[in-house]
């Protein structure tokens, strides 16, 4: 039975996860420590989903500190199948303007400080990323485009993951225009990675609110009024990005049975001779490789 669960980032994780309330709280331990917060399961449309907010409550926990192997173990454990994921972004092109939304199509991974696979130890695994995102939910948020209209949607690009907690310099960001970079960020990775492994069709939804450094602002602003002028993109695109991810989830029925080549990722990914994987190691990894093992 397909479940849908809902990563939120900056400005979004607060604003999907806010109304605490009304949803019934899953502590998921995991053996790989505790998830960034506690999971809430609610109904939108009558579906179910589980919110997760990726900084933690507060926003505490900065992109290279969180724990994306326990986040994305605790979303499969409780029974995801689709993952939502957002995250705030600068644009790296004219075009994407501050407000916008987009959903990219590739990622360039630049971080260093992250365990990217849940497979270090345990086992030789190693799974396809040609298409870091799952087409099928990919598609599937850009037919609910109408939803936040006139905002502009934008279907593709590549989005550059840097490892912060500091932004680009200018020249840094002048590099990852030239590679072909539409988006900087610093939390999709390894995440998504990760996601795959986990079997899970994962896609993202970026919400731009500046325009990174490459790009100097036509007005004169102080430091004061740029940070307000930037917070209040984010938060805008806040509410279009709510909008779209609530009609996604309304009309998930559409593709609820359409497989994902996310759903199995690990049928010709795992080289270990079955044999010579030990117990501990099955029984450590639980969900991620039950079904193969």
């Amino acid at each position: 039975m397909a479940k849908i669960g809902i990563i939120g980032g900056s400005g979004l994780g607060d604003a999907l996860c806010g109304d605490a309330g009304r949803c019934r709280r899953h502590h998921v331990a995991t053996p790989f420590g505790d998830p960034s917060d506690t999971i809430l399961e609610t109904q939108w449309d009558n579906t179910t989903v589980f919110l997760l907010n990726r900084h933690g409550a507060g926003h505490l926990i900065g992109p290279s500190d969180v724990n994306y192997r326990a986040n994305i173990y605790a979303l499969k454990a409780i029974g995801c199948t689709h993952v939502i994921a957002s995250g705030a972004v600068g644009s790296l092109r004219e075009e994407i303007q501050p407000t916008d939304l987009v959903i990219p199509d590739q990622i360039i991974d630049k971080t260093h400080r992250r365990v990217p696979t849940f497979f270090d130890h345990a086992m030789a695994v190693h799974v396809e990323l040609a298409a870091p995102f799952c087409p099928v939910l990919q598609r599937h948020l850009a037919s609910c485009a109408a939803a936040v209209a006139p905002t502009r949607v934008h279907v593709g690009g590549t989005y550059v993951c840097m490892e912060g907690p500091g932004f680009s310099t200018r020249a840094e960001s002048e590099m990852h225009r030239a590679w072909g970079g539409s988006l900087i960020g610093m939390t999709a990775a390894p995440e998504f990675k990760l996601a795959r492994e986990a079997e899970l069709a994962y896609a993202l939804l970026c919400l731009p609110s500046d325009y990174d450094c490459w790009r100097q602002s036509p007005h004169e602003l102080s430091k004061q009024e740029l940070l307000k002028e930037i917070i209040g993109n984010l938060t805008r695109a806040t509410a279009n990005a709510t909008a779209l991810i609530q009609q996604a989830v309304a009309r998930f029925n559409e593709i609820a049975e359409i497989p994902s080549p996310a759903h199995s990722a690990l049928e010709l990914a795992i080289w270990s001779h079955r044999d010579t994987i030990l117990p501990a190691h099955r029984k450590h990894l639980g969900v991620l490789v039950e079904k193969y093992l």
